[in-house]
């Protein structure tokens, strides 16, 4: 498929023939989309949420009352969840939260999700991502010039000053080729493309 590339001056600057069977699928399946942003979510957890459990709290183990004829339950040590200052029962433990998902399938849903992009009219295709001076005020005038609000920048390898610029703009995000995931992709509103990002996806995805 065709489409047209423009600056950032957005300005025409020739066209771009895209891969159909990367950016051209006719409907991008939803459940691909969600097990690579699960799977994705998942990893990125931490998973070092800890309580003290019952063998780990300070205190004493003497048994607090005779077993029979108290009146009340039996009971060992303070050390149980019941009382306070006990430990937690059943707590969260230090853990991995990440998931296995077959690379195929992660490959897969990433062309779903470049074609959901393109065939939703939200993906822009530019010349490069370059800039001769540092400033931010000069790059969102030029994002403003495209009506981008909430956006994901994709390049091969980002020019210094481009980056630089880009870090102080609220709903603008910039992320290189090898990084590329449908989390980020889809929860921006428009996804923009370098043509060496098209390539560099291209490439990776074949």
């Amino acid at each position: 498929m065709k489409v047209d590339v423009i600056t950032l001056g957005a300005d025409k600057s020739g066209d771009a023939q895209l891969k159909d069977e990367i950016f051209g699928i006719a409907e991008p399946r939803k459940d691909l989309l969600h097990r690579y942003v699960v799977w994705q979510l998942a990893k990125r957890q931490q998973g070092t949420h800890k309580t003290k459990e019952r063998g780990e709290v300070a205190g004493s183990t003497k048994k607090i009352v005779r077993q029979k004829g108290s009146g009340g339950a039996r009971h060992g040590n303070k050390k149980a969840p019941q009382f306070r200052g006990g430990g937690k029962a059943h707590g969260p433990r230090v853990r991995s939260h990440a998931i296995d998902l077959p690379k195929k399938v992660r490959k897969l849903a990433l062309r779903h999700a470049l074609s959901a992009k393109q065939g939703a009219g939200e993906l822009i295709v530019i010349d490069e991502a370059k800039l001769d001076t540092p400033k931010t005020s000069a790059l969102a005038g030029k994002l403003k010039s495209h009506g981008l609000k909430n956006a994901l920048i994709m390049d091969g390898t980002f020019d210094e000053n481009f980056s630089k610029a880009a870090r102080n703009i609220e709903g603008v995000n910039i992320l290189p080729v090898a990084g590329a995931n449908v989390y980020d992709i889809l929860k921006h509103e428009k996804l923009v493309l370098t043509k060496a990002a098209v390539e560099g996806l291209e490439e990776r995805l074949a």
